[in-house]
């Protein structure tokens, strides 16, 4: 995203673009790569609710959250573009408020992978999440990335 501090993210964290919805998909390789042609469409308010239900200590993966919605709604997956995006928007319309945070540094990209696009950026993630006990490993040598290491050992359980 660009120009956050121009954008009010609570009002786009609460307009619900016509969600949640269905959408059935033809493609054949989609339907392969997801298991299935039902896709769920979560409104951006849900993963904020979802988000701000990780306890101190733990993480969790936006493609937990993914397959949460997808099991809650009956749909085959709930679709990864809007759900990274919604992601980043609950994190910046906490940022932006000054009651009620959501702790967004606790949701990780795939594979316990810090999310560049929260406010602050990886700095500013990796100091939350060491201030909660986690240790923050860099993998790669020209492509650098952050990752909470044995992140699976304190992933929240979404029932």
């Amino acid at each position: 995203m660009a120009n956050e501090d121009k954008k009010d993210f609570n009002a786009m964290l609460n307009d619900n673009k016509d969600m949640p919805k269905f959408q059935i998909i033809t493609d054949e390789k989609s339907i392969e790569k997801y298991g299935g042609s039902r896709m769920y469409f979560a409104p951006p308010i849900d993963y904020d609710k979802i988000m701000k239900r990780i306890p101190f200590g733990s993480v969790i993966t936006v493609g937990k959250i993914r397959e949460y919605f997808a099991k809650l709604s009956g749909a085959d997956f709930t679709e990864p573009i809007t759900a990274g995006i919604f992601v980043s928007i609950a994190a910046w319309a906490s940022y932006q408020r000054s009651e009620d945070k959501t702790p967004y540094w606790r949701t990780l990209k795939a594979n316990g992978e810090l999310n560049e696009k929260y406010p602050g950026g990886i700095k500013a993630q990796k100091e939350m999440l060491e201030t909660e006990g986690h240790t923050i490993i860099q993998k790669g040598r020209k492509n650098i990335r952050y990752y909470v290491k044995d992140y699976e050992k304190v992933l929240f359980e979404l029932n």
